[in-house]
């Protein structure tokens, strides 16, 4: 066996020990990994329980009026590439449920929060397990960020014919 096969044999080895140690993790909260959009102060932000506004760390949206024009295009862009494969503009179900009106039946926080937090919402929120049950399929995370789930969320109220 040559040195580099050697050297690489005891960093593999060392990397097991090292993440395999006695330490106990703490186990983390959803509000000390969920942040407002820009805080860096690293301290936990709460998450909702209001069951109108669903599970996670959007509380109170501000919507514009009238729609950002350019926040609907990208939010345009940004479902034809991650949510327009399952979901209709239309009321007409496809794997997900069709996104018309889908504004006038929840509100903006729980749309933010579903859309940035699937797994827990479908979870633990009954709005969204009641979804599940009829759609039969759990909704992938498609990895939102803040900015990109809000401009989602102008492009669903331009849908819904908001001004």
């Amino acid at each position: 066996m040559n040195i580099k096969a050697i050297l690489l044999i005891g960093l593999v080895a060392a990397i097991s020990l090292g993440s395999c140690g006695g330490e106990e993790k703490k186990e983390t909260t959803q509000s000390e990994i969920l942040k407002e959009p820009g805080d860096n102060s690293g301290q936990p932000v709460a998450t909702t329980s209001d069951p109108a506004k669903g599970i996670g760390k959007f509380q109170n949206v501000e919507l514009t009026h009238p729609l950002d024009e350019k926040m609907v295009a990208s939010g345009k862009e940004i479902s034809e590439v991650k949510c327009l494969s399952c979901h209709k503009l239309s009321d007409e179900k496809l794997v997900g449920p069709g996104w018309k009106g889908v504004t006038d039946r929840r509100t903006p926080e729980w749309i933010m929060n579903f859309v940035t937090n699937v797994d827990e919402m479908l979870d633990k929120d009954p709005e969204s397990q009641a979804m599940l049950e009829v759609c039969m399929v759990r909704m992938p995370n498609q990895n939102l960020s803040d900015n990109e789930a809000r401009a989602v969320l102008e492009y669903m109220r331009k849908n819904d014919g908001k001004n």
